[in-house]
């Protein structure tokens, strides 16, 4: 195949390593979780890697590792720029130089001021030839917590919100247990599990006390830092925790620089309406179920004061509408 890339191969070879990145989606972080391809010379043999635990090997090296004298003269695909500095590894473009690779194939450069372009100029110096943009929708998506971190200093904001057709999330008497049903419950620990961290407030706490864990099948290879706004209960099932308070955009500043890429926002009512008035949420994630609680008497899954005209009403972008055994998922874009 030498330096030659078939477009089908590449793109067949890309979606392979965004499935291998997806797989250490829980591990990874703060790191992104990359996935490589090596394909030998003759375009034969494929050999795969991905992104370690921090200060564990880059999915290049691991794919290099994985291929070892197969690499020379074949083709390496991978879903983000590779790296050009010193960190907790060393610097994988050099890594890729050396062991003969001729071609580099990425779907997008890294916004990393520490990378930003210097991985695919530190190759093409080397005489390798590079091509950019192979999947790259697909690796935007998969990566989006990770490069918004990047270009904001800030985590990923999901809003989760669980309803009736209605817009409500509880009853007058305040029961809302359960809602939606049990597929869209797991769906919402797996939610969790790929967050770096849970944020709600203390009202949620003190009424519901939750654990705010990601109870997944198989377990969940990590769980998410938990933040209260306000002050837990000393007993609360959600302790250890950080308790914050203030300013929202303070506290995803905070978040942020401690390596947090995704939060997931979990409510209630208030905590959601004060994310979304303050313009801090990026995405949204709606169960949706098939009931009706048929007043204005119930709990809204907003509580505040909202747009006053239609014209200032908030549009987004629908994402995904998937069915959830008799319920929906509605992801948006904000």
């Amino acid at each position: 195949m030498s330096s030659a890339v078939d477009p089908a191969v590449a793109v067949d070879a890309m979606a392979e390593a965004v499935a291998l990145g997806e797989a250490v989606r829980q591990v990874s972080p703060p790191n992104p979780w990359v996935g490589a391809v090596v394909i030998s010379r003759d375009g034969r043999r494929r050999y795969g890697g991905a992104t370690e635990a921090p200060g564990g090997r880059h999915a290049e090296i691991v794919a290099l590792d994985h291929a070892g004298d197969d690499a020379a003269g074949g083709i390496l695909v991978v879903t983000l720029e590779p790296c050009s500095h010193h960190g907790r590894t060393g610097p994988c473009a050099d890594a890729i130089i050396e062991s003969g690779i001729t071609t580099v194939v990425m779907a997008i450069e890294d916004p990393d001021p520490l990378v930003a372009g210097a991985g695919r100029r530190r190759l093409e110096d080397a005489g390798l030839k590079v091509l950019i943009g192979v999947g790259a929708d697909r690796v935007e998506a998969s990566l989006a917590a990770y490069l918004h971190h990047r270009r904001t200093g800030r985590p990923l904001v999901i809003l989760k919100l669980a309803g009736t057709l209605d817009g409500r999330t509880a009853a007058p008497d305040g029961s809302s247990r359960w809602i939606t049903g049990a597929e869209a419950r797991a769906d919402v620990h797996e939610l969790r599990a790929r967050s770096d961290a849970i944020i709600v407030g203390a009202g949620t706490v003190r009424a519901d006390d939750p654990a705010l864990t990601a109870r997944t099948t198989p377990p969940a290879a990590r769980q998410p830092l938990r933040v209260v706004l306000g002050h837990a209960p000393p007993e609360a099932q959600v302790h250890p925790c950080w308790e914050r308070s203030g300013d929202l955009g303070e506290v995803l500043d905070e978040l942020g620089g401690a390596g947090v890429l995704q939060v997931l926002v979990e409510g209630g009512a208030t905590v959601a309406h004060d994310f979304v008035a303050a313009d801090l949420v990026d995405r949204y994630v709606l169960y949706l179920a098939p009931a009706i609680m048929g007043g204005d008497d119930g709990s809204p899954l907003l509580r505040g004061i909202g747009a006053p005209t239609m014209e200032q009403v908030r549009r987004g972008r629908f994402i995904s509408v998937t069915q959830l055994g008799e319920d929906l998922r509605l992801e948006v874009a904000a």
